[in-house]
């Protein structure tokens, strides 16, 4: 695949071989974020696990501290007076069971995150096919099926984000835009990892950082010295 003239550009800012410190990292993903639209900052971390054993997965969420910049749009699964404290918190959709044939039938997800109750759960599990493959099931792990609906919302709101292993033991996941400072992608990115690290599986062996990359939207990858990112190897 050719390569526009401003990607050519903002690679030659890094060097393919070299493993960066963190601010260094950050600051040339900054400069490298030339497009004409506020690009998202991503985090790639490739993990030595293999998430295909249960006891090797690797799943959670944290709150960015300076949040993502994004405005996600929240749809809660409820019943009775949860709907209205959802609906009070923030929430931007929220309902019961009549819900299921709009998402089914007529296709809608203007929704970027699930959160459901956990007596909804028969409910939305008739939307599994659906909402499973992009990855908008309501999971204890990620905090998206609790009573505490109120709490959820303004979690997501304040920034959080959930983690996930893909299929090649890789997280994906944005820790900002490239119009935020230098500072808080770095707090953002220093947020993800310590909670990344936490979460290392008992069963995982040898190095568990394998390789970690920030990039903008339209930017090249910068790979960061892992050993220096305080992991637990």
């Amino acid at each position: 695949m050719k390569k526009g003239k401003r990607y050519t550009e903002a690679a030659k800012l890094v060097e393919k071989t070299t493993l960066y410190d963190l601010e260094e990292a950050v600051s040339l993903v900054k400069k490298s974020a030339s497009a004409k639209f506020d690009e998202t900052i991503e985090a790639h971390l490739r993990l030595g696990v293999d998430g295909r054993h249960a006891d090797q997965q690797v799943r959670g969420a944290v709150v960015l501290p300076h949040g993502t910049g994004k405005t996600v749009r929240v749809l809660v699964f409820a019943k009775g007076d949860k709907v209205d404290q959802a609906l009070a918190a923030g929430a931007d959709f929220a309902g019961g069971e009549e819900l299921v044939p709009k998402i089914q039938n007529e296709g809608w997800l203007d929704f970027d995150v699930v959160v459901a109750t956990p007596d909804m759960m028969g409910v939305v599990g008739r939307l599994g096919r659906v909402l499973g493959p992009k990855g908008l099931m309501p999971n204890p792990k990620a905090g998206t099926v609790t009573m505490d609906v109120v709490k959820a919302i303004n979690d997501i709101k304040a920034g959080k984000i959930e983690y996930r292993l893909d299929k090649s033991n890789i997280i994906h996941v944005p820790i900002g835009k490239a119009s935020f400072t230098e500072e808080q992608l770095t707090d953002n990115f220093q947020t993800l990892i310590d909670a990344v690290i936490k979460a290392k599986p008992a069963a995982a062996k040898g190095q568990y950082l394998r390789s970690v990359v920030i990039a903008s939207t339209m930017g090249p990858g910068v790979k960061l010295n892992t050993v220096k990112l305080g992991a637990a190897q």
